[in-house]
């Protein structure tokens, strides 16, 4: 412990300009918290930050948990494709066919004029959302198309209810691309704004206010062990210390205060609460119109089947 002090001391008394003075400050700190973190410091002999300051610690740690617990989860929003994980076989197959269109196209601009075959253009492939909604529209499309085409399809009653569940689909997902872009744009950006703006800033101030501190615990060692020549300059090192630590802790509460009085955070959770609301009434009311007519089907299709059973 002497040593550390005797170091302290001397690097305190340096006087090589105001980079130097920084450096000593920073290298009395590094030293005032690693005494801290092996124990020894005494508990009395550490600055107490005011209790306010450390309710509010507390509160701005709360919400910044809060904050990233939900948005680790709602950060699937930014990918359409969180309910299909199918989605990258198809991906695949897309890219395959484009990739081929690609080569066509360019055999047949490049191959005009030559005695080498010239193969026709082709339209390239649209694009497709990958959300399980829009994949059991196609899926229940290509279903009923498949039945249809048979001898007496068009009166196939699994086929008519399919066509109803794809265009059910069709609609559920329609609203479910509607939903996500309004929790992004409504939630989950504001929500990470947040996080990366205003709490950040309020930690930033915290970790200020303890760098503070411990450079003011730092000038009060030294005052103990330095020599009475060197007391004066010591004593005003304190002083100093201490008033820019009443300042740091000044402003580090004022924005921990507004962080938390913030109502956007509310505001943005009302947003990702009447997007999914609209989202699940939408293809609630849907769901249950389609149910209806395919019960309908359902029951008319059993009636056929037991009446062709009794003969």
């Amino acid at each position: 412990m002497d040593g550390w002090n005797k170091l302290q001391s001397s690097l305190s008394g340096l006087n090589l300009g105001q980079s130097a003075n920084k450096f000593a400050k920073g290298f009395n700190s590094s030293v005032q918290a690693t005494r801290e973190r092996l124990g020894q410091v005494a508990p009395d002999e550490i600055t107490e930050l005011p209790q306010e300051y450390k309710d509010l610690e507390a509160r701005v740690d709360a919400l910044r948990q809060a904050h990233l617990a939900l948005f680790k989860v709602t950060k699937v929003y930014e990918n359409e494709s969180y309910d299909y994980t199918n989605q990258i076989q198809e991906s695949i197959a897309e890219l395959s066919t484009t990739i081929g269109h690609g080569i066509t196209n360019f055999a047949a601009t490049n191959l005009k004029g030559t005695n080498l075959p010239t193969p026709s253009p082709v339209a390239p492939q649209v694009s497709q959302h990958k959300t399980l909604p829009h994949a059991l529209g196609r899926a229940a499309t290509n279903a009923a198309a498949a039945l249809q085409r048979t001898p007496g399809g068009d009166e196939d009653k699994l086929g008519k209810a399919l066509t109803v569940y794809a265009d059910v689909f069709d609609n559920i997902a329609s609203a479910r691309v509607e939903q996500d872009e309004s929790i992004l744009t409504q939630y989950l950006r504001p929500w990470q704004t947040t996080l990366s703006t205003s709490i950040n800033v309020a930690m930033k101030a915290r970790q200020a206010v303890r760098v503070s501190r411990l450079e003011l615990d730092a000038a009060k060692q030294t005052l103990k062990t330095t020599s009475p020549v060197k007391q004066e300059q010591a004593r005003l090192d304190v002083e100093n210390a201490e008033d820019d630590l009443v300042q740091k802790t000044e402003v580090a509460i004022t924005l921990m205060k507004t962080v938390l009085e913030n109502p956007e955070p509310l505001r943005n959770l009302n947003e990702l609460v009447k997007a999914q609301l609209l989202y699940f009434a939408a293809a609630a009311e849907a769901l249950s119109s389609a149910q209806g007519e395919i019960e309908e089907l359902s029951v008319a299709a059993e009636g056929e089947y037991r009446k062709s059973r009794d003969h």
